[in-house]
């Protein structure tokens, strides 16, 4: 998220917020964030929803997304916001939203995510 220049702006248990500002070296060819940078940051959000929820001494893996891409990302800056819908011992199904800051009511993607849990080796 680092080179993306995101940040987590909001985190509770279950849910979690990632802020994205716009830079133009992540867009494509007509000038809109790139699908895959909307991608990663709507799943990083799934995956920290996910984590929230885990044993302290835990981590998570994506094992599985779908995304659905409504609107070109334009904008100044774009949220993805995640939510658990189960957490379970081993698998997490998440739910993810992206939109431009501020205009919460033009989705841009969602997300449907399983993610897994993992235990340090040797522990479960």
């Amino acid at each position: 998220m680092a080179t993306l220049g995101a940040t987590i702006t909001s985190v509770g248990a279950g849910t979690i917020e990632i802020e994205l500002p716009f830079d133009p070296s992540l867009t494509q060819q007509n000038g809109f964030v790139h699908a895959g940078v909307i991608t990663s940051i709507l799943d990083s959000a799934c995956g920290y929803a996910a984590l929230t929820l885990a044993p302290e001494d835990c981590d998570v893996l994506t094992v599985e997304f779908k995304t659905n891409l409504m609107a070109p990302a334009v904008g100044k800056r774009f949220i993805a916001r995640s939510q658990a819908k189960r957490s379970g011992r081993t698998l997490t199904v998440c739910t993810a939203d992206a939109f431009e800051a501020g205009n919460e009511h033009k989705p841009i993607a969602t997300m449907l995510a399983t993610v897994m849990t993992i235990h340090p080796r040797g522990k479960k």
